[in-house]
């Protein structure tokens, strides 16, 4: 069976520090105990959607070694490193600041995988759709405590922080499953066409994912897309009070928000 060596898995501390910051950024959100919630709220969204990009590369990598590519090891993939990806930029840079700017999970893409090594098309298509699936597993987690019904005794600001996270998560996970060139949702689909299909799609890859924004544009569009995203976040019992105010919590930078408080809310 493909494996990698003990070093070659040893998770990376740049990762470790990572999820450090997401966990004393949680606990300052949920205690309050940041003179600035809306800074605490920010951290804690920033790091954990990192982390989530870091574990959306790694469930690639993992793949593709099961899949056959033992060159994943020798990468770093292996080590939740964002600083081995082949493209830092576009996996953990430009996504971060899209979540800044309008928050859109903006999906990434950095793991250079040596295709040819892998045999079989259902091992090409897993190892395209692993990254989604985890946004769509981070999703299930950071919603857990709204479809549970365990959200009684917890802080407003960190519900609304959580809303905002899984925003961001079931935003990426639909985006990188659309079957654009470029985006994981073509690979999935990818090994099933015809040679002279891919050969005629492929000088498109680069441009997909600027396609997909520029229809995001088009208000119709736009509203459909985030119609969609609102529906899989309701199934979720992820209110839209829940992301507005925990996107407004987020944009620090423009003060403290005046959030009436949840008890006088009627959903």
């Amino acid at each position: 069976m493909p494996t990698a060596t003990r070093g070659e898995r040893r998770v990376s501390p740049v990762f470790l520090a990572l999820v450090a910051i997401m966990g004393v950024s949680m606990w300052a959100v949920w205690t309050d105990f940041s003179a600035s919630p809306g800074f605490a709220v920010f951290l804690f969204v920033v790091s954990g959607w990192v982390v989530s990009l870091c574990l959306h590369e790694y469930a690639h990598a993992r793949t593709a070694l099961h899949g056959g590519d033992l060159t994943v090891g020798a990468k770093g993939y292996l080590t939740l490193d964002p600083l081995k990806y082949t493209h830092a930029l576009l996996s953990i840079v430009l996504p971060v600041i899209f979540v800044i700017m309008g928050g859109i999970g903006l999906p990434g893409g950095a793991v250079f995988i040596e295709r040819h090594r892998i045999r079989g098309r259902w091992k090409h298509s897993m190892i395209s759709a692993a990254g989604p699936l985890t946004n769509a597993a981070f999703a299930v987690v950071v919603t857990a405590p709204f479809w549970l019904g365990a959200m009684d005794g917890v802080p407003d600001h960190f519900r609304y922080a959580l809303g905002f996270m899984a925003q961001l998560q079931v935003t990426a996970a639909i985006l990188n499953f659309l079957p654009v060139p470029g985006l994981d949702g073509y690979g999935v689909i990818e090994p099933w066409l015809s040679y002279k299909v891919r050969r005629q799609v492929e000088p498109f890859a680069p441009f997909g994912i600027l396609a997909v924004f520029g229809f995001l544009w088009i208000p119709e569009v736009n509203h459909a897309f985030f119609d969609m995203i609102d529906s899989v976040l309701r199934f979720l019992d992820v209110t839209a009070w829940d992301t507005y105010w925990g996107r407004e919590l987020f944009r620090f930078w423009q003060g403290t928000p005046d959030i009436p408080p949840l008890s006088a809310v009627v959903f």
